[in-house]
């Protein structure tokens, strides 16, 4: 039984493109099947979430992000009697306009965008591949999702101003979008924070004693467990830990957000629409704990100088390969540079390079450049 203000399928606003309805698969369940069945979905198998292979083929990857977050999202709408189908397409497509290199690629196609007075952003990039840059189907350019799913690649993390960003005046930019969507933000934190505390100390970059000084929500987990198993392998305690702070941040989560939406009195989706502000959230003091866990990443894992190594050298990959083919955009396949004949030549370079993968950019550098990306260690 969904809630009176879940997104209800038989209630979407549709496709830009009118099809037929399914026989044994709703609109949402379609759009989850479009999403995995996308090339864009199937490159994030080798894009970067902060560990390269170097250290291990066993860390997560951009696509094993994804599907945690997928995961999460779906057990968090179903104990809201949300709508489960929609929020796990939007989980599954949040990534999907990543570069290669991650947030680390995408801050440097913005920098150069910005030369020529445009911005890189990978949501609207995601945009831009389910509206128009894969092509799958003979009757329109990309993957024709419905308006909901669409609405929350933009809006699940962020509101925007309709003055700012005309070219999304169609996705009620004034509105809240749907609670399914509102949830995203917050499980993707939930499944990196915790799945980048895994790699880390896999990797030995994270010194348990440092982590549970500083960061107490997994101290006061870490000390449950090690009372009750006190004579375990301290990987083990330590997974431990991890699931349990897991799991409370996704209870209260659950429990934040149904506390609000009762207070609020909302009945229904245009309820939620039209709320000042999203309701979907932490309480105070998870959202400090949860705060407490971020800072402790940025300062004790990701300023490591093995990750910094990788990163800055991976993004240099990139920033050359961006002014090889802006000085001749023919040297790009031909599909893109026939299209930097009738486009400006730095939206092909970018959209082109936004597609590929961490491998393929190093490998096209090495081949075009005789520039080798690859650690020596």
């Amino acid at each position: 039984m969904l809630a009176s203000y879940a997104m209800d399928v038989r209630r979407t606003r549709g496709r830009r493109f009118p099809e037929p309805q399914h026989p044994y698969r709703n609109d949402y369940a379609r759009d989850r099947d479009r999403v995995i069945h996308s090339r864009a979905f199937r490159r994030l198998e080798a894009k970067t979430q902060v560990f390269t292979t170097r250290f291990s083929d066993h860390f997560r990857n951009r696509l094993t992000h994804t599907l945690e977050v997928a995961q999460v999202a779906r057990t968090v709408a179903g104990a809201l009697h949300l709508n489960t189908d929609l929020a796990e397409s939007l989980a599954l497509v949040h990534d999907i306009g990543h570069p290669p290199f991650g947030h680390a690629g995408e801050k440097q196609l913005d920098l150069r965008m910005r030369a020529f007075g445009e911005r890189f952003n990978h949501n609207l990039h995601a945009l831009y591949i389910v509206e128009e840059f894969e092509q799958s189907y003979l009757d329109f350019n990309g993957l024709n999702l419905t308006f909901e799913v669409r609405e929350g690649i933009i809006k699940h993390s962020r509101d925007y101003s309709a003055a700012e960003f005309p070219q999304l005046a169609e996705y009620l930019l004034e509105q809240r979008p749907p609670l399914e969507s509102q949830l995203i933000d917050f499980v993707d934190e939930i499944a990196y924070n915790t799945a980048d505390l895994d790699d880390g100390f896999e990797a030995h970059l994270i010194d348990l004693d440092q982590l549970r000084a500083e960061v107490s929500v997994f101290n006061t987990a870490y000390e449950d467990v090690d009372r009750h198993y006190r004579e375990a392998k301290s990987k083990l305690k330590f997974n431990e830990a991890l699931k349990r702070v897991l799991d409370l941040l996704a209870t209260d989560l659950i429990e934040t957000t149904q506390a609000r939406v009762q207070e609020s009195g909302v009945e229904t989706v245009e309820d939620v629409r039209h709320q000042r502000q999203r309701l979907a959230s932490f309480s105070p003091a998870m959202a400090k704990l949860n705060g407490d866990l971020k800072r402790f990443l940025f300062a004790r894992l990701y300023s490591q100088p093995t990750i910094v190594e990788d990163r800055d050298r991976s993004v240099a990959a990139l920033d050359a390969l961006f002014s090889f083919f802006l000085d001749d955009p023919k040297r790009m396949p031909v599909q893109y540079s026939e299209l930097a004949l009738h486009q400006p030549p730095h939206r092909v370079i970018c959209d082109y390079i936004a597609g590929m993968t961490d491998h393929f950019l190093l490998r096209q550098c090495h081949e075009l450049l005789g520039i080798s990306a690859t650690p020596t260690t």
